[in-house]
């Protein structure tokens, strides 16, 4: 912290009457009932947090300082009297300040406001240095329900092929295991992660830079329309707030704390994705990373990280959740199939095999990938699936984790 705002900030004290200071600026004289609270105070402290979301930047450590030391509320009545230096950054939003009108925006749009004193407030985010002073929430699942064990899925916007299919079927993998799967909404890799989850009828949970009532992009409407009605969609900025370059790094560190681990799937050698790595692992989360080519730069940033030991190499769902099981705790798979006669397989059943993933596909599709008649899959589908190695479902093949135990 610069010496002056330090200085100035020692010197901020909560002025009398703060509690009625607070009230008239949030345009209530007494706290209603809209606020859901237990008691006016609790409803009060609710409405100052909601006003930080406005008045504050994410992460902006003086606002963090100021509320620690004197409370929301407090905090909030010291801005409006603007004595000391410190909340005079402040005070220049006071004009937009509505309060009222945010919590009408939410209520339209089905959304909430969740403080720490919540009991769905994610437990994550007690780690930051920096945590939200509130989130905005929208979508049916409790956040701190959601969160639990979630596993965060991010990478290039400008993803290939190759990112799509690995992230979707990650995401649908995990949440076919019941895992919520964390991202940011965004193009490439973050909306193949929230796709998978859908697809799989999972929980996905989007982080957004922006207020919870904005579509953005606007290319994703229909997939964040999707997530608020069976998942959950996060946001640390008050409703009608645009996407700042800023905000998608701050958007970044919640992702990394709300999650228990996260997986880099597709980033070039200056992708944002480096700064949700750095938040996560300096948080003590599981950070590992996919793959790729070795001649592709959409993977570059990914195989840096693997080099360096920021990230742990993985390739599938089971090593994701290896990764982050207590030691000595077996995976799914390991119990599933401790043995299996997968390497005894013939040249035919072994490409066809290879070409399933955890998302079902068309006998048409698999027969494709592999050059083989469909009748020749279906054999070798067959096959597979008296071993144990794929799944039916509904006439699209997948690949099972398990497999027939030998012996």
């Amino acid at each position: 912290m610069k010496s002056s705002k330090r200085a100035s900030l020692e010197r901020v004290q909560a002025p009398l009457d703060a509690e009625g200071i607070a009230a008239r600026v949030l345009g209530v004289d007494t706290v209603t009932d809209f606020t859901e609270a237990d008691s006016p105070e609790a409803g009060l402290d609710r409405m100052a947090r909601a006003a930080w979301t406005r008045l504050a930047e994410p992460g902006n450590v003086w606002a963090h300082a100021l509320i620690q030391l004197l409370g929301p509320v407090q905090a909030l009545a010291a801005v409006v009297t603007r004595h000391e230096e410190v909340v005079q950054q402040f005070t220049p939003r006071l004009a937009d300040l509505n309060v009222l009108r945010d919590f009408d925006i939410a209520r339209r749009y089905g959304a909430r406001l969740i403080v720490p004193s919540d009991d769905e407030w994610p437990s994550g985010l007690a780690d930051l240095e920096v945590p939200p002073v509130a989130l905005w929430a929208r979508g049916p699942r409790q956040a701190a329900e959601a969160c639990s064990g979630s596993v965060a899925i991010v990478g290039a916007r400008n993803s290939t092929d190759y990112g799509i299919n690995q992230a979707g079927d990650l995401a649908w993998s995990l949440a076919e295991r019941g895992r919520t799967v964390v991202s940011g909404a965004a193009y490439g890799i973050d909306a193949a992660a929230h796709h998978g989850a859908l697809a799989a009828h999972g929980t996905t949970v989007a982080v957004l830079a922006c207020g919870i009532d904005k579509q953005y992009p606007a290319a994703n409407a229909q997939m964040l329309a999707e997530i608020a009605q069976t998942g959950l969609i996060l946001s640390e900025v008050a409703p009608g707030s645009a996407a700042l370059r800023s905000r998608f790094l701050q958007r970044n560190r919640l992702i990394a704390a709300i999650s228990a681990g996260t997986v880099v799937v597709e980033a070039g050698l200056r992708s944002g994705s480096r700064n949700t790595v750095g938040t996560a692992a300096s948080l003590g989360r599981v950070v590992m990373a996919f793959p790729g080519p070795v001649t592709s730069m959409a993977s570059a940033g990914c195989h840096v990280m693997i080099r360096d030991g920021m990230a742990t190499l993985v390739t599938d769902m089971d090593e994701v959740i290896e990764l982050m099981s207590p030691v000595g705790e077996q995976t799914a798979a390991e119990k599933l199939a401790p043995s299996t006669v997968i390497d005894s397989l013939d040249a035919s059943d072994a490409a066809v095999h290879d070409a399933l993933s955890a998302r079902p596909r068309s006998v048409g599709k698999i027969a494709t990938i592999v050059g083989m008649g469909t009748r020749e899959v279906l054999t070798s589908l067959g096959r597979l699936e008296l071993e144990g190695f794929a799944i039916n479902s509904n006439g699209h093949w997948r690949r099972s984790t398990g497999g027939r135990s030998i012996g």
